[in-house]
């Protein structure tokens, strides 16, 4: 029997007017949210306010040519919070450049990539008061969107 969404299963919890059944297939998304993490899982549900559900979640961490991935597990992620969402080719993915790093290790490169911002923006900061200028910090990833 057909179930209210027409995707051919009844199980009665796929939504009216959505374009996609979450039990169709295992979609694998990339979720890009507000606060600049990335979050890779595989979509479960989906509401009107685009609330979702992932399983099997990582979230990864991505310093220059490098990135680590730290196991989340299932994620509620509100709709508000996301900035992008994207489905993931898996056949393309295993061919990226991207060097595979341990978690401690991205870890601490992203501890030092951000010592290094904010020594840099200490910097423009009294370069512009030497020169009597008010500097305002850069604008952070929730004034972004």
């Amino acid at each position: 029997m057909e179930g209210r969404s027409g995707c051919g299963y009844d199980h009665g919890y796929c939504l009216p007017r959505l374009a996609f059944c979450p039990t169709d297939r295992a979609e694998k998304l990339m979720v890009y949210l507000r606060d600049g993490r990335t979050l890779i899982g595989y979509l479960r549900s989906v509401d009107q306010f685009a609330n979702l559900v992932l399983h099997r979640t990582i979230e990864r961490i991505h310093v220059g040519n490098r990135y680590g991935d730290i196991e989340r597990g299932v994620f509620v992620i509100r709709g508000e919070n996301v900035v992008l969402l994207g489905e993931i080719d898996e056949t393309k993915e295993e061919n990226d450049r991207l060097e595979n790093v341990s978690i401690e290790e991205i870890l601490e490169a992203q501890r030092v990539e951000q010592e290094r911002r904010q020594e840099q923006e200490q910097l423009r900061a009294r370069f512009m008061k030497e020169r009597g200028l008010q500097y305002t910090a850069e604008i952070g990833p929730d004034d972004m969107y």
